[in-house]
């Protein structure tokens, strides 16, 4: 799957939340009901394991994705990436990318600031 990217930087891609539903696969909305419900500590319904990306303009969100506030923010200033942005890199998507236990997406993002400010 190619590299789809969410505002904050993650590859939508290689969720298991996005593939599954992607692949209308119901084993894998099983699997990853399960992973997430214990990386979470709650109970993650199969059904809630529907996703078409953060950045589609309408479609299907996993549950954090719909009340994201990194997401919102980017809509509202009709950003297509946090990059992109005149405040980046700012509290929220900082308080978020803290959450997510790999780097690429802050790397991925810093890539895109540098290709930007390079190509002004």
């Amino acid at each position: 799957m190619s590299e789809i990217l969410a505002y904050c930087g993650m590859d939508c891609g290689v969720c298991p939340v996005y593939r599954a539903t992607q692949a209308d696969d119901d084993a894998a909305r099983e699997k990853a009901a399960s992973f997430f419900s214990k990386l979470f500590n709650t109970d993650i319904p199969v059904q809630a394991i529907n996703c078409d990306g953060c950045t589609a303009c309408s479609g299907r969100l996993f549950a954090h994705c719909n009340t994201c506030e990194v997401r919102a923010c980017a809509r509202a200033r009709d950003l297509d990436i946090c990059a992109q942005c005149p405040e980046y890199s700012c509290e929220k998507l900082d308080r978020q990318l803290a959450q997510i236990p790999i780097p690429q997406p802050r790397e991925r993002l810093d890539e895109i600031r540098k290709d930007q400010m390079d190509n002004a």
